[in-house]
């Protein structure tokens, strides 16, 4: 792996600011307690993974894009969310359980995921078909933490640093257990497993203008500092690129909803670079910390 680097003292100051604030007023503080293990251990590739924010952003979108697909799961996301009227706070929050999950203490994360599963439970609803649908439903579940192991593995390999199969497969297992206590208790565990769920949920996949509504919202909801806003609409592109083509054309998602040829270079170049860059405000980092390993463990 290529030694980490260090911006230019202003960006570098302006990047960790950003993100602290982003985290900031959440009452997480990523290196308490001090060496508490998290549920994932330093040396997974989930923490590899997860550490940088290119892919993170990418593959979160891909995501959703399978999520929203998904008839039932599509009504209980717009139904039952903040996501249209407060698109960056929904981002924030479910970005931050996120990294909990990963990188958090366990006495922090498991309290964490109970109460996402209770709220969970009380979610329930009638797709516009008229189907009944709960969100604590296994089916939904596990295609949820599918469609997010599948993604965020997929555009860290795609577009930072290529994985190989065993990679994949280990990926798959270390979120398994994890999606477990989600409630996901059928969650795939390796490339195959996820292969035939996509064959298996793939009936049911459909077409909606709530796909493209967000799309919209991902371009247009500043999610990156203003240096680099100009960046975000390609990796929404690049996020759709991730959806496998059988799935784009039942959606209806174009070729020109995707990459231009000349933009793939540029996503692959700052989503490899961004993975050497070390801000003391990551959850990655500070993480680190609380176990007593150096802050550039991830990136050295």
């Amino acid at each position: 792996m290529p030694a980490a680097i260090r911006l230019p003292g202003a960006l570098q100051r302006h990047l960790n600011d950003y993100l602290q604030t982003l985290l900031s007023g959440r009452g997480t503080d990523f290196r308490l307690p001090p060496h508490e293990a998290a549920l994932l251990a330093p040396d997974s590739v989930s923490w590899r993974i997860w550490k940088n924010p290119i892919s993170l952003f990418i593959g979160g979108t891909a995501a959703v894009i399978l999520e929203l697909a998904e008839p039932a799961v599509r009504a209980g996301v717009w139904e039952h969310s903040s996501f249209r009227q407060n698109p960056l706070g929904r981002l924030q929050r479910t970005g931050l359980a996120a990294m909990v999950t990963v990188y958090g203490a366990r006495s922090v994360a498991e309290p964490m995921i109970a109460r996402i599963a209770r709220m969970h439970a009380g979610i329930r609803g009638k797709t516009p078909a008229g189907n009944d649908y709960s969100a604590d439903d296994p089916r939904l579940l596990n295609w949820v933490h599918a469609t997010a192991a599948h993604c965020f593995a997929e555009a860290y390999s795609r577009y930072v640093d290529t994985l190989g199969t065993e990679e994949f497969d280990r990926a798959y297992r270390e979120g398994a257990p994890i999606a477990r206590l989600y409630g996901a208790l059928g969650a795939p565990q390796s490339v195959r497993e996820m292969q035939l769920m996509f064959a298996s949920v793939g009936r049911t996949l459909e077409a909606s203008p709530i796909v493209l509504e967000f799309l919209r919202i991902m371009r247009d909801t500043p999610a990156f500092p203003g240096p680099l806003s100009w960046l975000q609409p390609m990796l929404v592109r690049a996020a759709v690129e991730l959806v496998p083509d059988w799935i784009r054309e039942r959606l209806g998602l174009r070729e020109h909803f995707g990459l231009r040829r000349h933009e793939r270079w540029t996503v692959r170049f700052v989503g490899a670079s961004s993975d050497r860059i070390v801000l003391p405000a990551s959850p990655a980092v500070q993480s680190c910390i609380r176990l007593g390993l150096p802050t550039n463990y991830l990136y050295a």
